[in-house]
């Protein structure tokens, strides 16, 4: 195997690295503060797309986490910057909350549900069967369907809560139409992430806590990567997939004298 270079971008995860349940993970924040320190790109990415950058700063800034608004990529962003790239100037029809809705109308779309060119799929606490069931007529009328990320399920104190997967296969099964998830694993979410960076993929580096979204989208994305143990992989898990993370480490503590 040929030897990897030094890495000099970080990408991580934020849900099961970073912080857990609401609470920050020992480590987190000395972690955060040497990437700041040392001025190498870094990115905080989350699947989740109900909350804007903004929000998620102020959310990490009460939990004693310091991470800059630019330095903050979500599903709802990468999706949005997909669509620009795809259509841009287009108009969609969307269930979701503000961190995807902000980041549509900041490329210029227009959200209605007449004659959209996209459905867009995002996270929500509220999916309500009427809006499910305008989603699936507009895309049996000939609206592309998007969704921002494929985790059936997300964490809260309470326990798991169905998310954007579950509700997309729902959306398909009714309609026989499969959507394009723009969030992890599809490593577009980590290109696009190293390219706003200027960063490249051979020397840099993904943390997280699951082997089938973080660890996938980094191997697929070129950059070597790190499994956590504080999210939801436990390490029995690791040999039933296909492929290997380059380092397993026990938290995010184990990482900071890597940067």
């Amino acid at each position: 195997m040929a030897e990897r270079k030094p890495i000099e971008s970080w990408l991580t995860d934020m849900d099961g690295v970073l912080i857990h349940e609401g609470v920050p993970i020992p480590g987190a924040d000395a972690f955060l503060k040497k990437l700041r320190e040392s001025g190498r790109p870094f990115l905080v990415l989350t699947n989740n797309s109900i909350y804007t950058p903004r929000d998620l700063h102020a959310r990490l800034s009460r939990m004693g986490l310091h991470v800059p608004v630019e330095n903050i990529w979500t599903s709802a962003l990468a999706t949005a910057q997909f669509l620009d790239d795809q259509r841009p100037g287009g108009t969609a029809y969307v269930i979701g909350e503000a961190g995807l809705t902000t980041a549509l109308h900041d490329i210029g779309y227009v959200l209605t549900d007449h004659d959209p060119d996209y459905v867009v799929l995002g996270e929500t606490r509220t999916y309500s069967f009427e809006s499910m069931t305008k989603a699936v007529r507009l895309i049996q009328g000939g609206a592309r369907f998007i969704a921002t990320n494929p985790d059936e399920t997300g964490p809260s104190t309470e326990g798991p809560l169905p998310a954007t997967g579950a509700v997309a296969a729902l959306i398909t099964k009714a309609t026989g139409r499969q959507p394009y998830f723009a969030g992890k694993p599809n490593p577009l979410m980590m290109r696009t992430g190293l390219n706003n960076l200027g960063a490249h993929s051979e020397t840099s580096a993904m943390i997280g806590d699951r082997m089938d979204t973080d660890v996938l989208a980094g191997m697929e994305a070129g950059m070597q990567t790190f499994l956590v143990l504080t999210g939801l992989t436990r390490p029995e898990q690791i040999d039933h997939f296909p492929y290997r993370p380059s380092h397993v480490v026990s938290s995010i503590a184990d990482i900071v004298d890597l940067v």
